[in-house]
């Protein structure tokens, strides 16, 4: 279920998305909070190491400035540079993008408030609304059918284009109007919908009747991590987790990495180079290391999502079922350009505990299933059990 109108995707149609699955910003942000330092205190810090990465930086900062210096966009130029790379990952924001982009790693998007997917027919489905948002205040229910956007149909596009139609071209401004071609129950009608600033439910849990908790994490934004750990520590004694990392696009790999050790006591989560430095990510100490735990991956579950589900798996925490995950793994760094946009280039990648690459191969779940996985995977933790 890709997340709410934040999906990330390749260069090329992922323009105006909010949250991309990258390492990001957070690579510059841990770096000065030490948070990537914890394998090797005396080794030199990502800032440090980052400089060398300068060559295709400096390339893409140069063509912008020659652009700007003959009264053209320094934006389109530095984009030019970065499509010619073949870096699928690398785009360019402008000063806008890029403060949307930031604010939604903070919880923060502009939209409606509905999570789309599609199904097996094609046709796309509401498959859960915000509470609060201008989706429910319009009555827009899940297992809505999504016809057209603002009069586009809908039906057989991939849902991150469903989600950029939803958004708006550049990520329209909130009080801006969208219009729903919706069906129910043979029943078509439209709905028009103001788009409003709204805070993202990363982190949901629900009580199952079956014994068992799903804790559903939708993004890896800011404090999701922590949220995951209190989720873990309040299910009862005799519960399972179905841990639900389907639509998760990423986000912070630091939230990520504290998601990670809710289920760990400490040890390795996943290894990352960047220019040809080795270094690793680690799990804190103290995570609950009993209790059966099954996670539920899909096509949607991309980049720190994978980086959750390579840790668990490998280090047989976790049951994985589903179906084989996207294939993000590979590390991104920002930098400004003389135009105040911000160019992210792709500058390692990463493994995961087992050694296992993900970049463009994802990872393959423990029990394959397309339909009814979620029903498998509680069939899957009561064997384990964790469930009635």
């Amino acid at each position: 279920m890709p997340g709410p109108e934040v999906t990330p995707r390749p260069r090329g149609v992922r323009r105006g998305a909010a949250l991309t699955l990258v390492f990001a910003t957070v690579l510059v942000t841990a770096a000065a909070t030490d948070a990537w330092q914890r394998d090797d205190a005396k080794s030199p810090s990502l800032t440090a190491r980052s400089v060398a990465a300068t060559a295709d930086r400096e390339a893409v900062a140069d063509a912008a400035a020659e652009a700007m210096a003959d009264g053209k966009s320094g934006k389109e130029a530095a984009e030019e540079v970065v499509s010619r790379s073949g870096d699928r990952w690398g785009a360019v924001y402008d000063p806008a993008e890029y403060e949307e982009f930031e604010q939604a790693l903070d919880g923060e998007y502009t939209g409606v408030g509905l999570w789309a997917e599609r199904a097996e027919d094609g046709r796309i489905e509401v498959s859960r609304v915000q509470r609060g948002g201008p989706a429910e205040r319009s009555g827009v229910r899940a297992g809505d059918r999504l016809r057209t956007i603002d009069g586009r149909p809908v039906e057989n596009r991939p849902v991150t284009e469903v989600v950029q139609l939803l958004r708006g071209d550049s990520g329209a401004e909130a009080g801006s109007s969208v219009v729903l071609g919706l069906e129910r129950g043979g029943r078509q009608w439209s709905e028009r919908l103001r788009r409003a600033r709204l805070t993202t439910e990363a982190v949901t849990v629900e009580r199952l009747a079956d014994g068992a908790t799903l804790i559903k994490v939708a993004a890896f934004t800011k404090g999701s991590g922590e949220q995951v750990r209190e989720a873990v520590r309040a299910v009862p004694k005799d519960h399972g987790v179905l841990l639900d990392l389907r639509g998760n696009g990423g986000g912070l790999v630091t939230e990520a990495v504290t998601a990670a050790s809710a289920f760990l006591d400490g040890g390795l989560v996943a290894t990352y180079d960047m220019e040809g430095e080795q270094r690793a990510l680690y799990a804190e100490p103290g995570g609950d290391t009993d209790r059966p735990v099954v996670a539920l991956v899909d096509g949607g579950t991309m980049s720190a999502a994978e980086l959750v589900t390579g840790a668990l798996q490998d280090r047989g925490r976790a049951v994985t079922v589903g179906s084989r995950t996207f294939g993000k793994g590979s590390v991104q760094m920002p930098s400004r350009l003389p135009d105040g946009s911000v160019a992210e280039l792709t500058v390692g990648h990463y493994r995961t505990p087992a050694g296992h690459s993900v970049d463009g191969r994802g990872i393959s779940p423990d029990l394959a299933v397309s339909e009814r996985a979620e029903e498998r995977a509680r069939t899957v933790l009561s064997g384990l059990g964790g469930g009635s």
